[in-house]
């Protein structure tokens, strides 16, 4: 976690944390990042990395659904990739026989996190193979 605090300082971001309707938000007007308390250690992270991805690509949070979307799936991928090593998640698939919240456990990120990593992989992996 103090890796990602870093980052986030480095980046010019604030990270606080106050409840609110969501576990965490990043605030582009005040370069700041929300984190709900009392969260797990592995949400929290999963939730810090996937809020500086937002400020990484300039996110603002749109209304339109596709777009929103679209959103959260590049931060859950850039988040996965920042947090999870390869060989890391091939070993917790191969004994946790791809069970994602028990892979989740063991990456110490949430299954969203490990669905995104999956996600990636599988798209690199087909790419590969047209090329």
């Amino acid at each position: 976690m103090d890796d990602l605090i870093s980052l986030a300082n480095e980046l010019g971001l604030t990270v606080v944390e106050r409840a609110g309707r969501k576990l965490g938000g990043y605030n582009a007007s005040t370069m700041s990042i929300r984190l709900d308390p009392g969260m797990t250690r592995r949400t929290a992270r999963s939730v810090l990395a996937h809020e500086i991805a937002h400020h990484i690509f300039g996110d603002v949070p749109a209304a339109h659904g596709p777009v929103r979307a679209r959103q959260e799936r590049r931060a859950n991928e850039w988040a996965a990739l920042y947090l999870i090593q390869l060989e890391a998640f091939m070993e917790a698939e191969r004994l946790r026989d791809g069970h994602t919240a028990s892979m989740a456990f063991d990456l110490n990120v949430t299954a969203e996190l490990v669905e995104a990593f999956r996600r990636v992989v599988l798209r690199e992996r087909d790419t590969a193979a047209s090329v």
